[in-house]
């Protein structure tokens, strides 16, 4: 842990840095699975929408 201390004494500790990485694209295989989270999403608030409204 690094410390340092400033002209009244008083200790600041500051959290290590984590190493930086760069993203890499998504596959195919994550991109199809990306799709049909987003289209299960939709008809998901579809229903809730739907079932809101036939209550109301």
């Amino acid at each position: 842990m690094f410390t340092t201390s400033d002209e009244n004494g008083i200790l600041n500790n500051f959290a290590n840095e984590p190493n930086m990485y760069y993203a890499t694209y998504p596959t195919q295989q994550q991109q199809r699975r990306y799709l049909v989270q987003g289209i299960v999403a939709v008809f998901l608030i579809i229903g809730v929408v739907t079932v809101t409204l036939a209550v109301s």
